[in-house]
């Protein structure tokens, strides 16, 4: 891990602060241009933690598919060593950006807080669940996305495109309760939103109506981690580690 923070950050200018600057900047920028150009209520939402709950999830989910395109081409010289393999260094990138996520999230809450646009947590053990289970689901798409790009390279480039294409099934921008009752079983068919429900549930309690299953994004993550190792032990014939 240590590693994996020069490699990407350097030892010069602010380094290891981008891991949280990053998220902050990016979500600060978006509820400031939000705040600007909406309403300050959004179906009786403030619209600042509406979109620090679904944009900081939404940078993990990203950043955990992006930086694990080229974890194993950036670090190819060091699986030189036999006690390193491939795995280790998704689990690096992986426990990184979980923890850089998390901690700009603390901060972000916390700003917010104190500026009075956000009450304390209603449930704090269920943005926990909502959280780890976006996390889970994240490595398992980021796992699989990246085994595959080993192979076909085309994936690399195909996975921004991916990323603006889930947008809408996502949970980030919108509510489940906002989608039309005839539609809602479709769209909740998606493992994304179940997470965030779970964190706006957490964060806003019983004052918005929320839809989620706690353990449907658990076994997709499940899932697709299992399918992920099983395409990366395959990939292994790909990469010259010499």
């Amino acid at each position: 891990m240590l590693r994996e923070i020069i490699t990407r950050y350097g030892r010069r200018g602010l380094g290891f602060f981008w891991l949280i600057g990053e998220p902050l900047l990016f979500t600060f920028g978006v509820m400031l241009i939000w705040s600007t150009i909406k309403a300050p209520y959004q179906h009786g939402l403030g619209v600042a933690p509406f979109v620090m709950t679904g944009y900081m999830s939404l940078i993990m989910f990203r950043h955990l598919v992006s930086y694990s395109m080229g974890a194993v081409s950036a670090n190819v010289g060091v699986l030189y060593h036999q006690k390193v393999k491939i795995l280790h260094l998704y689990i690096a990138r992986y426990v990184l950006e979980f923890a850089g996520a998390t901690l700009a999230l603390a901060v972000a809450y916390t700003v917010l807080y104190l500026s009075g646009l956000v009450d304390l947590p209603h449930d704090l053990g269920l943005i926990y669940w909502g959280w780890f289970s976006l996390f889970l689901f994240g490595c398992g798409v980021a796992m699989v996305l990246s085994a595959m790009a080993m192979e076909f390279d085309v994936i690399e480039r195909l996975v921004p495109v991916m990323m603006y294409g889930m947008l809408p099934f996502s949970g980030v921008f919108i509510m489940a309760a906002w989608v039309p009752e005839k539609y809602r079983d479709v769209y909740m068919a998606f493992p994304m939103p179940h997470t965030i429900e779970m964190v706006r549930a957490g964060v806003f309690g019983e004052f918005i109506e929320t839809h989620y299953d706690p353990f449907y994004p658990l076994f997709w993550g499940g899932v697709l981690i299992a399918f992920g190792l099983l395409l990366i032990a395959r990939a292994k014939e790909h990469i010259d580690a010499e």
